[in-house]
């Protein structure tokens, strides 16, 4: 097994550095496709730099060579040259006493790179306004630092999950961007109605420049 660093392009990287984590050859065990599905597992495993498995990792390689894995790249954002997790986003949102739910994504942005979109979950009785929106982001900020500041608070009900309750960042993602044309197998959420609403919600949602 051959890993190696690469950067956002699918450039190597070399020395001691953080990247995205591929496989650049095959090795012994490697699973060679998907029952019934080939096209999916390329998409997923190869298509995001050529000739290399990309399983969505990033990692950091230290001096004497050894890999040390970092976490998924999608759960990192780049805002203004910053990494932020979202975890730590989403711990700061769900501290607030008001809010009962929040998952993060990142969206592309002209000046920053990414911003930060956040759907939230209020407690029940609890119902948005303009003064909770503020609070909120006032909330993280003092939490966090003002990089961490959610640019977009997607307000909503319900956040689609997989039975075992497991959140689909994948379509939360999708949708926050605008990208809608393909939002994959949904036959797995508890309520794929969710999806719908979601979309719905993001119509009225002004997005930052």
């Amino acid at each position: 097994m051959q890993p190696a660093l690469v950067d956002n392009e699918g450039n190597p990287l070399e020395g001691a550095t953080e990247g995205n984590l591929v496989i650049t050859d095959s090795w012994p065990g490697q699973a060679r496709t998907l029952f019934g599905d080939h096209d999916r597992f390329e998409q997923t495993y190869f298509s995001t730099f050529k000739n290399m498995y990309f399983s969505g990792d990033g990692a950091r390689r230290d001096e004497d060579g050894y890999y040390w894995i970092t976490g998924r790249v999608d759960d990192v954002l780049n805002v203004s040259g910053h990494r932020l997790g979202t975890a730590e986003i989403e711990s700061a949102l769900v501290s607030h006493p008001k809010i009962a739910e929040a998952a993060v994504v990142g969206i592309p942005h002209n000046i920053k790179g990414q911003a930060i979109y956040a759907y939230v979950t209020l407690n029940h009785g609890e119902e948005p306004s303009p003064e909770l929106y503020a609070e909120v982001r006032n909330w993280v900020r003092k939490e966090i630092g003002p990089l961490a500041t959610p640019d977009v608070l997607h307000w909503t009900d319900s956040l689609p999950k997989t039975r075992s309750g497991k959140i689909m960042r994948r379509i939360l993602r999708k949708i926050a961007a605008g990208d809608t044309s393909n939002l994959g197998d949904t036959s797995t959420l508890a309520d794929p109605g969710v999806v719908e609403k979601l979309l719905e919600e993001k119509q009225a949602i002004a997005m930052p420049s």
